[in-house]
């Protein structure tokens, strides 16, 4: 779905399909008929934008295989869909039964990550609409923070920079301008968007920037003007945002809010849980870890990064981070000039909510993406932009 910004951009809003397990190629294009293209006829759109997740193995036959790259295109023209973003964060498996930790494999310090980020960078610059020359790609933020010392962290430096030039040269290949940007995650080496400013200076290549994910700038307790403001300061190129909601609990102390948080305590994803204290933030790697005993303080509200659906809220005694989604988005797009022109709403943990809220049925799963789309649509035009057919 496109947007006319009143500064004259053209502002983007698309969907993240890695919320459907798919590994291959094959895979991808059964996505495309079976989930992507229902959920356009349900909004009622000739043209609906998705960020698309490509694995390893799909990357990979894509970059090999012009005619392959070629029928990918052919087919999101025909389902009536278009990609300027892609979700480079998972590299494998995240479709797999337990994911937790592994989803940070491999890291920039390892050269699988330069490589597969390169292929996505070439791939995407083929997959862009003819009338679009800008794309980007979400990326793992440097590394899970147990695994990185000095010799890994210049050693991503180094494929950062190597991974810049190449952009540049992809630039002058095709005229397409492909940016990367890190995403700040709790757990990371780079877990706010302060987090990722020395690092980015440090590069300081215009392709090279950060991607706001909305539900982790939530669960890190980050004020979104705060943070945007300092991005802009450092002269951080904000490439994409996420848009998704965090879990919240205001009053974890409470049998009935433990019980509330038990049931998004599921196997497959790592949710981090924060809590601010007097003496700053302090947080779990996983929601269970938080609930056994006294390992997170529980005299201030709790935030867990699980992607709750941004229509739904769940129920009563807990909620979601919904409004820091609506204040970083007005700082972003809502004023003069848009920050960033590539949105994207990324709820990929629909079949790990409590067993009734899940999605019964394909049909049930593309109501729900459609109506996450609907709601951000609307915070887009009440903040005056204009869709566009």
């Amino acid at each position: 779905m496109r947007f006319r910004h009143p500064d004259g951009s053209t502002v983007h809003l698309a969907y993240c399909t890695n919320v459907h397990p798919a590994e291959t190629l094959d895979g991808v294009l059964a996505q495309l008929r079976d989930h992507c293209e229902p959920v356009r006829r349900r909004l009622g759109r000739d043209r609906l934008g998705i960020g698309l997740w490509l694995a390893k193995d799909a990357a990979h036959a894509l970059v090999t295989d012009p005619s392959a790259l070629r029928g990918l295109r052919t087919e999101l023209d025909r389902r009536g869909l278009e990609v300027v973003t892609l979700n480079g964060f998972p590299y494998e498996g995240f479709g797999a039964e337990e994911v937790k930790y592994r989803v940070y494999q491999p890291d920039w310090a390892d050269p699988e990550r330069l490589a597969h980020t390169t292929d996505l960078a070439r791939v995407l610059a083929q997959l862009l609409p003819d009338d679009v020359t800008e794309g980007t790609i979400s990326t793992l933020p440097l590394a899970w923070r147990t695994a990185y010392d000095d010799k890994r962290a210049a050693t991503a430096h180094t494929a950062l920079t190597t991974l810049a030039e190449r952009l540049d040269a992809l630039d002058e290949l095709t005229g397409r301008s492909i940016r990367i940007g890190l995403e700040p995650e709790p757990g990371c080496t780079v877990e706010t968007t302060h987090d990722a400013i020395a690092p980015l200076t440090a590069i300081g290549h215009h392709r090279i920037g950060i991607c706001v994910d909305t539900c982790h700038l939530a669960t890190s307790f980050e004020d979104p003007h705060t943070a945007l403001d300092a991005l802009t300061e450092a002269r951080v190129p904000i490439v994409k945002s996420q848009l998704s909601a965090a879990l919240h609990a205001e009053h974890p102390h409470l049998p009935e809010v433990r019980g509330a948080l038990a049931a998004f305590d599921e196997p497959r994803f790592l949710h981090q849980t924060r809590t601010r204290t007097s003496m700053g933030l302090r947080g779990t790697d996983d929601l269970g870890e938080a609930l056994a005993g006294d390992a997170l303080p529980d005299a201030s509200p709790w935030r867990a990064h699980f992607h709750v659906p941004l229509h739904a809220a769940p129920a009563a005694p807990l909620t979601s981070t919904l409004p820091v989604l609506r204040t970083a988005l007005t700082h972003l797009v809502g004023g003069p000039h848009a920050l960033t022109r590539h949105l994207e709403v990324e709820t990929y943990t629909w079949q790990a909510l409590p067993p009734e809220l899940r999605p019964r049925a394909r049909a049930q799963l593309a109501d729900g993406i459609a109506a996450e789309l609907t709601l951000a649509r609307d915070l887009l035009t009440d903040l005056g932009l204009k869709e566009l057919p």
